[in-house]
């Protein structure tokens, strides 16, 4: 097929088929790859597992030279590579870990136009002798990867990426995508400014990422809670985030001592470890890993069945993009957050030695949005959606805990006056856990200082534990009954919807949650595909990984599989109907799953 005056080849549905085993795109891919095709910047942002790197790869395909990727993580670039050439793709990395002859090699492809994609990290392009090598060969476009990097109102700045902004201007006919998987609208504009983008093609794809289960459970024992959770998830991948890296090699040395493959993950470990520890639970050795966020951006690994948080996040975009490394696949994940008011004070002490007041608010201010969606019960896509500025359409999401949970509205007018009452009469001028004091009847030294003890409602509550009273504070902070006022020392505050209540002018109901066992939950994600013949088919992945030095999610997905159990192809032409599997993988691996498939149905003629 010649190329057209674009320089590239047609028609790109062909290719997405017979090289990446799709019968069509995701919503929004195709517009992004014909803006890049056309010559034009673009601004993506897309949700992890919305098919990011199709709209860079697909298009380096068709396109003239070399594609520059630029990612910030050097340890996931062997396997981006990996995943490529898994595909047919040539590509390579370059970063620091490699020697001259590698490097020497790597320039030698780009010269001669032998590759149609190479990775580099962001502090590259820091040197002058490298952009001249760029300049030199024949570049196709520029992808940057995790671009919120470039921008300090973003959760994860990197004063490497601001180096970026050399690309427009030292290449002005070549164009240039940057992607992202949170961005709010301040963030965008402050991007697609710093990088210099030239009249982008901007998509915001919906951050909604349907085939993830959101949940919170109160935090009481972590350890025993989490093992809980992951008896009824045997052999699944999974991710641990806690905040200390102490506390990542507790939870860690807990696991392992009860028979989960566990590894920690952070920063004070040798880097040679971190590496090591990664590979395994890249390459389904290693069942969980337990980490801190610096297990962070770009985690490829695609078949991460749950992501649990053990601690509070200290804002929303990084508990959105870390639970987004469930799931990545399409198929069915979970993502469970324990929220324990105790890990405020925790955070709060960070915060307190911010120097910059500015910063220290916007801190406080995003602390407070996350506690928000942790305490309030009210739909947690909803919750998470509303924070990007996306209104989620229908009244049940029926993916989360609020949405699929035994649920009953009840009334707690009466409490909510009580409640209400004790702030009025103590001058509105105390925070939420001296107000639930007062009412549940505490004898503290701070209540008698003051003489609460000698309120009305003083003792008035205290037939229901503190944990009631102060989950009916955040349930009236939700309904903007009550208001928090000042930061550092919140007092509540009575709001005219408050008022109202406790003056008997209106009534307040709340949503009574029953928790949903885990097992419910898991039954909706097996459910639909032959169980004993993924696992059959789990084994040969990992055995055919192992023999290429590949991880088991870049020979197949467990979507690939799902559907395989589904189907139980018996022919190529039959194979290549199964997504994911692209002309390169059906000649190399087809007959394996084919033949493993047969002689699973032989042993088991009952199943057909």
């Amino acid at each position: 097929m010649s190329p057209d005056e674009s320089g590239y080849t047609y028609p790109i549905s062909g290719t997405l088929k017979t090289v990446f085993g799709f019968q069509a795109f995701r919503p929004n891919q195709e517009s992004i790859i014909s803006s890049i095709l056309e010559n034009r910047d673009v601004f993506a942002v897309m949700p992890t597992g919305g098919g990011k790197s199709l709209c860079y790869q697909l298009p380096a395909m068709l396109m003239r030279g070399t594609a520059i990727v630029i990612s910030p993580l050097i340890s996931l670039m062997k396997d981006q590579v990996d995943a490529a050439e898994e595909n047919g793709i040539d590509a390579a990395f370059m970063n620091s870990s490699m020697n001259a002859d590698e490097m020497s090699d790597v320039y030698r492809r780009l010269k001669y136009n032998k590759l149609k994609l190479l990775y580099i990290a962001p502090e590259r392009f820091a040197m002058p002798h490298f952009i001249e090598k760029l300049k030199a060969a024949s570049i196709s476009f520029f992808a940057i990867d995790e671009a919120h990097c470039i921008s300090e109102w973003g959760h994860d700045f990197r004063p490497d990426y601001l180096g970026l902004s050399l690309i427009p201007e030292k290449f002005q006919n070549v164009p240039v995508a940057a992607f992202t998987a949170t961005a709010t609208q301040r963030v965008q504009e402050d991007i697609i400014d710093r990088i210099g983008l030239r009249k982008p093609h901007i998509v915001r794809a919906s951050f909604n990422r349907p085939n993830l289960f959101y949940e919170v459970r109160a935090k009481a024992k972590i350890e025993p809670q989490i093992l809980d959770f992951l008896k009824d998830h045997q052999g699944e991948s999974g991710i641990i985030y806690r905040t200390t890296r102490d506390s990542v090699m507790e939870i860690a040395n807990f696991l392992k001592s009860n028979g989960i493959a566990a590894l920690p993950y952070h920063a004070g470990l040798p880097q040679e470890e971190r590496k090591r520890n990664q590979e395994a639970f890249n390459r389904d050795e290693a069942q969980v890993i337990a980490a801190t966020i610096a297990f962070g951006m770009g985690i490829d690994k695609s078949n991460v069945r749950f992501v649990i948080h053990a601690d509070l996040p200290k804002n929303i975009e990084g508990y959105y993009q870390e639970t987004g490394r469930a799931g990545r696949d399409g198929e069915p994940a979970h993502c469970l957050l324990f929220f324990g008011r105790g890990d405020i004070p925790k955070i709060r002490y960070f915060i307190n030695n911010i120097t910059d007041e500015r910063e220290k608010d916007i801190a406080v201010e995003k602390l407070n949005q996350t506690v928000g969606y942790a305490s309030h019960n009210v739909c947690r896509r909803r919750q998470l959606l509303g924070f990007f500025g996306e209104d989620y359409p229908h009244d049940n999401c029926g993916g989360c805990d609020i949405c699929s949970g035994s649920v009953e509205q009840i009334d707690i007018t009466i409490d909510a006056r009580i409640l209400m009452s004790a702030a009025s009469r103590t001058g509105q001028r105390f925070g939420a856990g001296h107000i639930v004091d007062i009412v549940t009847g505490a004898d503290t030294k701070r209540i008698r200082e003051f003489k609460h003890n000698e309120v009305k409602t003083f003792g008035a509550g205290k037939g229901k534990d503190k944990k009631y009273w102060r989950s009916l504070v955040d349930e009236l902070l939700a309904q903007e009954a009550l208001m928090r006022e000042g930061d550092t020392y919140p007092v509540l505050k009575i709001t005219q919807k408050g008022s109202d209540i406790m003056f008997g002018r209106e009534v307040i109901t709340a949503l009574k949650k029953e928790e949903i066992k885990t097992t419910q939950k898991k039954k909706g994600i097996q459910e639909g595909y032959d169980e004993a013949l993924f696992a059959r088919l789990r084994n040969l992945r990992k055995k055919l990984a192992e023999a290429n030095q590949v991880p088991p999610y870049i020979i197949f997905s467990d979507k690939s599989l799902h559907e395989m159990c589904r189907l139980y192809p018996s022919t190529l032409s039959n194979m290549r109907q199964i997504s994911g599997v692209g002309d390169v993988k059906l000649e190399r691996y087809g007959e394996k799953f084919i033949h493993e498939i047969a002689r699973y149905l032989t042993e088991n003629p009952e199943v057909r």
